[in-house]
């Protein structure tokens, strides 16, 4: 299945699905499928808050586990939680409204209803929701105090004021704070790729598609007699850089020289569209102009 897809925000904050599909599905099993799916996330029960801010777990470095503040005993793990499980803590579906429609490519509709899917792929969920009225703000207030006290993974600080002790936890990690995007208010618990993609929707890899734009702008510059030689690249060993290499550079002084580079490349290939696409010249004239490039 080929598709691209949007989740787009809507004013009451929930999380509305635009895709585009690419073959001849009937309308009819469309809606058998999104009436089927559904999503279960087994993880422990959190709707009861344990502890607060006035008394929290804390980290025991002999057993190194978070313990109970009065009773010093260690916390449930997340194994022994998942263990007391019977049914999942959450169940996601589709909602009831599911329209779907069909579009025929290269028409105005099409290329209408692809600017509609694209116009998010720039978009924060800060810019799409807006509080405008005071019910709203309310509205946003109550959902942002909901998604700070609702774990967001397994790894999540947050499971410790459930009594829970989350996976990888360390005694660097603070009970109830957790850095993830789902917990911002500017996310509003959409915090992953909004817009999704297939995979094989041009049958083609994110590195084929980088080839085939290097063949055809080097194809482009060598029709006006712009050549660049390859660069051997055998003798150079690539490695990561490690915190506090004293041979990287200032990170501004790399973004500036990305940028230089990629204005150069551009300004070459304007040029060369520009030549490819003006009149025969004299033969004085394509040499000067090679000369300059």
């Amino acid at each position: 299945m080929q598709y691209f897809a949007t989740i787009e925000p809507q004013k009451r904050m929930a999380p509305h699905l635009h895709t585009a599909l690419r073959g001849s599905i009937p309308h009819e099993v469309i809606r058998q499928v999104t009436a089927a799916t559904y999503h279960q996330v087994w993880w422990p029960h959190h709707d009861q808050l344990v502890y607060t801010s006035g008394q929290l777990p804390v980290w025991q470095p002999t057993v190194k586990r978070f313990v109970d503040p009065d009773t010093r005993q260690p916390l449930t793990s997340w194994a022994e939680a998942l263990e007391q499980l019977t049914e999942p803590a959450h169940v996601v579906t589709f909602g009831p409204q599911v329209h779907s429609k069909g579009i025929l490519g290269g028409t105005d509709d099409a290329g209408r209803h692809l600017g509609y899917l694209t116009k998010y792929l720039v978009k924060s969920v800060a810019e799409i929701v807006e509080a405008g009225t005071e019910a709203k703000q309310r509205h946003a207030d109550r959902l942002h105090a909901e998604l700070s006290v609702t774990p967001c993974s397994p790894r999540c600080a947050v499971w410790l004021l459930y009594g829970i002790q989350p996976l990888s936890v360390t005694s660097q990690t603070v009970p109830g704070y957790c850095k993830g995007r789902a917990h911002r208010r500017a996310t509003l618990g959409l915090p992953g790729r909004r817009v999704l993609v297939s995979r094989k929707w041009s049958l083609k890899t994110l590195a084929d598609h980088k080839a085939d734009r290097r063949a055809f702008v080097t194809q482009a510059l060598a029709a006006v007699g712009i050549t660049k030689p390859a660069q051997d690249t055998s003798r150079l060993i690539w490695r990561k850089l490690a915190p506090g290499d004293p041979n990287v550079p200032p990170r501004a002084h790399l973004l500036m020289q990305a940028i230089a580079e990629r204005i150069t490349w551009r300004a070459e290939y304007d040029r060369a569209m520009l030549v490819a696409n003006a009149p025969p010249l004299s033969t004085a004239s394509v040499s000067a102009i090679r000369q300059a490039a």
